[in-house]
């Protein structure tokens, strides 16, 4: 009767143990399926910026020449807005020539387009090529460094604070993962990124007289050893760590990686392939609709013109788990007509995409050109033609 006792006590130990680690299996599986090496971590879809796995992203840490995404994008948007061209030649000041860390060896004086700056800051991340395409944009760094924080506001990157655009330590200056994912995001949204973004290797002649040849050698190995990579940058300070924003696309789906104060180089690229690789294993993104797709003719009432194009703003596209029963349905909110005036580009409804009843994207319909209000004359054209054509 004792042993029976005792053996009732065993069991119900054992059960009891069995019941804790059960519990200790489903906290850890409902969690993040792996850890990975780096202070800080975050894997995003690049269209809808949907976040697949994340490690300390709102923790603000020194990112090093990853600053230079937020300068690339400036740059970008001054070409795109003709305020600068590839062909532009900037004349290199002092204070960009003085520039330490990674460089590219400029001299006060000497001239270098557009073009060559922006390759090498991609490829050898260049400082002084960074200080001085901030300056030729912007007049002064100063002036640059204001527009670089102004623009992380706008994107809400709430967790920034730029002090210069090289990314060489300063107290001050940090950001977080998720914001980087914000900025990365975004500068991959200009094609022309991708033509430096995507180089192996390149050469840029330097100096007033043009006589020295650096050969570059991209600083993201993944561009070389990793199926469908195409950015993003990297970096490396005492203070930040190896860091690295990384982006590859296979099919329709483009994913952007970030890792934050890695130990070594070869943690920062052998963490972020496995970041890429779980996302690519996991993941599927279908499109559903092209920019500027045209989505319905809307009438215009007291009008110059009866009906208005409208379109879609920007891809519309949706992230799905692979191997998931995934019910998408589709959305189109938009008003019967429009009152003219109407401006070019005025957004006037969404469409919504839900899956199993959750919203997972939105993107404006937008008007394809302006339409003015009709005057006197106007109206009595439209009367005659109307009963002409009656």
């Amino acid at each position: 009767m004792k042993i029976t006792k005792n053996f009732k006590i065993l069991i119900s130990t054992l059960m009891t143990f069995i019941l804790i680690l059960s519990c200790i299996n489903i906290s850890y599986s409902a969690g993040e399926p792996f850890d990975i090496q780096a202070k800080s971590a975050i894997l995003i879809d690049a269209s809808t910026g949907h976040i697949i796995y994340e490690k300390n992203i709102h923790e603000k840490l020194a990112p090093a020449s990853i600053t230079k995404i937020m300068v690339l994008l400036l740059a970008m948007e001054a070409i795109e807005n003709n305020k600068i061209s590839l062909d532009d030649e900037i004349v290199v000041s002092s204070n960009a020539a003085g520039m330490g860390g990674s460089q590219l060896y400029l001299e006060e004086g000497e001239i270098q387009k557009v073009r060559d700056i922006i390759k090498a800051i991609c490829l050898r991340s260049a400082n002084d090529g960074a200080v001085a395409l901030a300056e030729h944009i912007a007049g002064t760094e100063e002036t640059f460094i204001k527009m670089m924080n102004n623009k992380a506001k706008e994107l809400g990157m709430e967790n920034t604070h730029f002090k210069n655009a090289t990314g060489l330590d300063e107290e001050g200056h940090y950001t977080s993962a998720y914001d980087i994912s914000i900025m990365s995001k975004e500068l991959l949204k200009h094609p022309k990124i991708h033509d430096w973004l995507t180089l192996w290797m390149a050469e840029v002649k330097v100096g007033k007289e043009k006589d020295v040849v650096q050969g570059l050698v991209n600083t993201n190995k993944l561009i070389h050893d990793y199926k469908g990579a195409n950015g993003i940058k990297t970096g490396y300070t005492s203070k930040a760590g190896h860091c690295l924003s990384a982006s590859a696309t296979r099919g329709s789906l483009t994913l952007i990686s970030v890792v934050l104060g890695c130990k070594n180089s070869s943690i920062r690229f052998n963490e972020s392939k496995k970041l890429l690789n779980y996302g690519f294993a996991n993941y599927d993104s279908i499109v559903l609709a092209k920019k500027n797709e045209i989505i319905k003719k809307l009438p215009v009432s007291k009008g110059k013109i009866d009906k208005l194009t409208i379109v879609i703003q920007d891809d519309l596209s949706i992230l799905v788990k692979k191997g998931n029963n995934n019910n998408i349905e589709k959305e189109v909110v938009l008003p019967d007509y429009l009152n003219a005036p109407v401006e070019k580009g005025k957004k006037v409804g969404e469409i919504i995409v839900k899956i199993n009843n959750q919203e997972v994207n939105r993107v404006n319909l937008v008007t394809t050109r302006e339409v003015e209000k009709a005057n006197f004359l106007d109206m009595l054209k439209k009367m005659i033609n109307n009963i002409l054509g009656n």
